[in-house]
């Protein structure tokens, strides 16, 4: 007998212990009764008494807006009164309140349990508490938001840095103009190549490092040196390790090596074991005394994105230049 022959002749589960199954099914769970005036709670499982802190006697008998407060949108509660109407299963998040004020975002699903004859009988509702789901979700919103501020406060003081830098190196205004918009278009160019590829595949660490040192040196060639293995990176590491290695560019043309024509940087990537991850070492030479910073506020946000991605990143300011250390866990370290 196959499977579907058995599940056919196997007899339908007694209500009994369907109703018990709903009883203690760890998901809130409620049923109201359309035809008494105003579709009042009929049944409500342990699971919603612990989510609401309602006790059974203080839920039955009361329309669901029971749970409804200040903050509930009127566009939530017009969509739950649409979906009771049209008789459809359907979810809607909705703004609810626990029996001590405490708010939690319902992802509601409501709709119609009808009888033998096809009637409508009751409406049943299943709660799902995805306040902290929620809750990460806008976290993550306001860093992502934040970094892109920061990040285009960084572009324009790059830019003003770039555009200083070339008044100093030319006098004739036409050249002066085409440094201008040359090294401009590399900032740009920069950004797009690596920052906008963190959906894509792999990349190895010399090309992605490529436009990073095109732009952030102004086209003075060899003041980034790139030195030990060129791993092959993970995809999802490419955004935070883009955005490190911007961040010390961006810092290295403000205030430290690549501020000078004489300044250097050099780049050294190793490959560490237990677990396979890994480092790269940001060193400065050449550029002005250096001193720790007052503020680190683009410093705070590569740190967190750095940690979301599972690294860890390190400043030592020495008088003599900024050292930088990084570690990031990697899926491939092929050599290239």
């Amino acid at each position: 007998m196959s499977n579907t022959e058995a599940a056919q002749t196997r007899p339908v589960p007694h209500e009994d212990i369907l109703g018990k199954a709903v009883r203690h099914a760890r998901l809130p769970l409620c049923i109201t009764d359309p035809k008494l005036p105003d579709n009042p709670i009929v049944y409500v499982n342990a699971a919603f008494t612990e989510l609401t802190g309602y006790a059974l006697e203080e839920i039955v008998g009361q329309n669901c807006r029971f749970l409804q407060g200040p903050e509930t949108t009127r566009d939530s509660i017009d969509t739950v009164r649409e979906i009771l109407l049209d008789r459809r299963v359907d979810t809607v998040e909705i703004l609810n309140y626990r029996k001590n004020g405490s708010t939690f975002v319902n992802a509601l699903q409501l709709g119609p349990i009808n009888d033998e004859d096809g009637n409508l009988a009751f409406f049943f509702g299943s709660q799902l508490d995805v306040s902290e789901r929620r809750r990460a979700e806008r976290e993550h919103r306001e860093l992502a938001d934040e970094e892109l501020l920061h990040r285009l406060r960084n572009i324009v003081n790059v830019m003003t840095a770039m555009v200083r830098m070339t008044a100093r190196e030319e006098a004739d205004p036409k050249e002066f103009a085409d440094k201008v918009m040359e090294r401009l278009s590399a900032l740009g160019a920069a950004h797009f190549e690596t920052i906008g590829r963190s959906d894509q595949t792999e990349i190895d660490f010399a090309t992605l490092m490529e436009p990073i040192a095109r732009a952030y040196t102004s086209g003075r060639g060899g003041q980034i040196q790139l030195s030990g293995m060129n791993p092959v990176i993970s995809h999802q590491l490419v955004s935070p390790l883009t955005l490190a290695l911007h961040e010390l560019a961006t810092n290295a043309v403000k205030h430290g090596a690549l501020s000078t024509s004489q300044g250097r940087v050099t780049l050294d990537v190793t490959k560490l074991h237990s677990p396979a991850r890994m480092q790269f070492t940001w060193q400065e030479t050449g550029g002005p005394e250096v001193a720790k910073p007052s503020r680190s506020s683009g410093s705070k946000i590569i740190q967190s994105l750095t940690r979301a991605a599972g690294g860890t990143l390190s400043y030592e300011w020495r008088r003599e230049g900024l050292v930088a250390t990084a570690e990031f866990p990697i899926t491939a370290l092929l050599q290239s």
